[in-house]
Parts: C-alpha cells; sequence; structure tokens
C-alpha cells in the first residue's frame, strides 16, 4: 500500500511540470503582442504629427496599456514557474524580485496591475466620452471600481496572511 501512495505522490508531483506548457504558451503570446504593440507604435509614429492632443493621449495609453498587459504576462509566467514548477538557477542575471513573490503577493501584484491597465482604459473611454451613452460609462466605472475594491481585499488579506506568519514565527522562536 505505501508503494501505491509513494507512486501517486510522485506522478502529482510530476504534474506541476505539465505548467511549463501554459507559461511557454504565454511567452509565445507575448511575442505576438510584442508584434501587435510593433504595429501600434509605428501607425503612432506615422500619425504623431498630424494627431492631435486628444489623439496623440489616446495613442499614447493604449501604448502603456501594453505595456502593463506585456509586464503582467512576464509577472505571471516567471512567479508562476518559481512558485510551482522549479526555481531558476542562480545567474548574474538574476531578477531582483525572483524568488521573493509569494502566491499571495502575485495576486495582489497581478490585481493591482489589472486595476492600472483598467485605470488607462477608462481614462481612454472618458476622453472619448462622445462616443459612449450615459449607461457605457456608468458601467464602465462601475466595473472599474469593482477591480479596485477586488485588488484592496487582496492586498488586505495577504497583509492579514503576512501578520499571521509573523506571528507565528515569533511563538515558535524562543
Amino acid at each position: 500500500m505505501k508503494r501505491l501512495e509513494l507512486a501517486i505522490e510522485s506522478i502529482i508531483l510530476a504534474s506541476r511540470w505539465l505548467l511549463v506548457v501554459f507559461y511557454i504558451g504565454l511567452a509565445l503570446a507575448l511575442a505576438v503582442y510584442a508584434l501587435s504593440f510593433g504595429k501600434k507604435l509605428y501607425e503612432f509614429i506615422t500619425l504623431a504629427f498630424t494627431l492631435g492632443d486628444t489623439d496623440t493621449i489616446l495613442k499614447m495609453l493604449g501604448l502603456i496599456d501594453a505595456a502593463l498587459v506585456a509586464s503582467l504576462v512576464v509577472m505571471v509566467i516567471i512567479s508562476g514557474y518559481e512558485n510551482f514548477v522549479s526555481r531558476f538557477d542562480e545567474n548574474d542575471g538574476e531578477v531582483h524580485w525572483l524568488g521573493t513573490i509569494d502566491v499571495g503577493s502575485l495576486k495582489v501584484k497581478v490585481a493591482s496591475t489589472i486595476v492600472a491597465i483598467s485605470s488607462i482604459h477608462l481614462l481612454q473611454v472618458f476622453l472619448n466620452s462622445a462616443s459612449y451613452t450615459t449607461d457605457q460609462l456608468m458601467w464602465l466605472t462601475i466595473i472599474h471600481l469593482a477591480f479596485v475594491v477586488s485588488a484592496f481585499m487582496l492586498a488586505y488579506i495577504d497583509r492579514l496572511m503576512g501578520l499571521a506568519k509573523g506571528k507565528k514565527t515569533e511563538a515558535v522562536s524562543p
């Protein structure tokens, strides 16, 4: 019976390597998104001197939005791999936060990035508000506020968990 249990545990532990397929897929999607970003940047550069102020700001916000989405994908790939699959080998080009982000902190960072992306999108909408109905503006604002509240709640829960871990560590040490 113990051999069966060990075999099952080995299979379950090895299944974490299936996540690598997802991380490679995200990296490939990021490469495609980089091409899309390059196209947006090229279009912006070619039109830069013919656009009005509002249109220039909207185009730049689109580029910022793309950069935030790309950063979010990289954060998920690296942190997910580190937390769930395997540690990266030490090297000189190591990212300073590599290996320091736990799952709770990753959730907070992801939520914060989503709020930033939503904020940029909402700013784009308000700069172009003539294209939207009052109901659409209201719902977009409500959805954004839901993201903000969710991010605050995740941060609060992560803080509580950190305080609980700190108290547990203090209770264990003499």
